[in-house]
């Protein structure tokens, strides 16, 4: 397998193309190119190089390329630091938003839906499985593509990515606003031919395996609109704000199911709404994701503080950075 190799020295920085096979139990790594010290100069020596040595591992050097060269890029705006996102990290979630709208949105709109598309598969199949629906990444993308219904699986677990689909689609074309009426709506769409009961919780609940307690029903509109209130004064980086804000609505829980799946897809229109790519949390991540929203627990309805939400916001902008590129190019 042949990759891109970085070597620093002091402050100057070597690029090689490097193959790795497999003899034995070993992994073993040998350069077989020099590309140059900048990133436009391993640009330039990719294209040169017989096709038989880079284009099995085509999809690997480009994504090197187009990351580092669009981190390099917004490393130059020395953006600010943030309290709730290391700088190093922060510069990566900006170099997906600089791709995002330099690159990606420059494609033809087709060309766009097909990325989406690839996209709300892997959203679909990550965000129901995190609340336990068992079907697979590949039964999701033939389910999806095909409409082939998988085997030994509940309506209710085709319908949940179904409607996910459905909907994510339409919050890439509307982007509707973030208010009680659309978030009821939102849920309502998602739980279509699933759970009958639309609109906020009319009883208490008790969510499984939390160390709070779900806004009693009563009061649900009021913390909904204490919510509203709160995002709609604030100014610090949109990621840090949309996953803040997915966690003080997953601490009211206003609805009797799926606010996990309403919670995450409010989480992406918020970054659509200010330019960002979407993300998806992968189910293999399910324990981190879950720990960093329990760390934020005590957290104040109105309140938001790094000591809270810093692991939360740092979990999110990891899986932001991981995903993107291996979606999106």
């Amino acid at each position: 397998m042949a990759y891109i190799y970085r070597k620093v020295v002091g402050d100057n920085e070597y690029y090689y193309l490097r193959a790795s096979k497999r003899q034995g139990s070993k992994i073993v790594a040998k350069d077989v190119a020099y590309l140059g010290s900048t990133l436009d100069e391993a640009r330039l020596a990719i294209s040169k190089l017989p096709a038989r040595q880079v284009r099995d591992a085509y999809k690997t050097i480009n994504s090197f390329l187009e990351r580092n060269t669009f981190l390099e890029r917004v490393q130059e705006l020395k953006i600010r630091s943030n309290p709730f996102i290391p700088t190093a990290l922060l510069e990566q979630v900006e170099a997906c938003k600089l791709h995002w709208q330099s690159t990606f949105k420059k494609h033809d709109p087709r060309t766009q839906e097909d990325y989406l598309r690839k996209f709300v598969i892997e959203l679909a199949y990550n965000t129901t499985s995190i609340e336990g629906n068992t079907i697979t990444l590949k039964e999701a993308q033939k389910l999806l593509t095909e409409n082939r219904t998988p085997k030994d699986r509940t309506v209710r677990e085709v319908l949940d990515v179904q409607n996910t689909e459905k909907v994510f689609m339409n919050i890439t074309k509307q982007q509707p606003a973030i208010n009680n009426q659309s978030i009821i709506d939102m849920h309502a769409a998602l739980l279509v031919n699933i759970d009958p009961r639309v609109g906020y919780r009319t009883a208490d609940v008790h969510v499984i395996r939390s160390r709070f307690d779900a806004t009693p029903f009563p009061y649900i509109k009021t913390d909904m609109d204490l919510l509203s209130k709160w995002l709609g004064k604030q100014k610090d980086h949109p990621l840090v704000i949309a996953g803040i804000f997915h966690h003080k609505f997953e601490k009211i829980h206003p609805f009797f199911d799926g606010n996990g799946r309403v919670g995450r897809l409010l989480l992406n229109t918020l970054l659509l709404k200010d330019g960002y790519p979407p993300l998806i949390i992968r189910k293999r991540n399910r324990n981190a994701y879950l720990d960093a929203l329990r760390k934020a627990d005590d957290a104040n309805l109105t309140v938001a503080n790094p000591k809270d939400y810093k692991q939360l916001i740092e979990f999110l902008a990891q899986e932001y950075v991981d995903g993107y590129w291996n979606i999106f190019l």
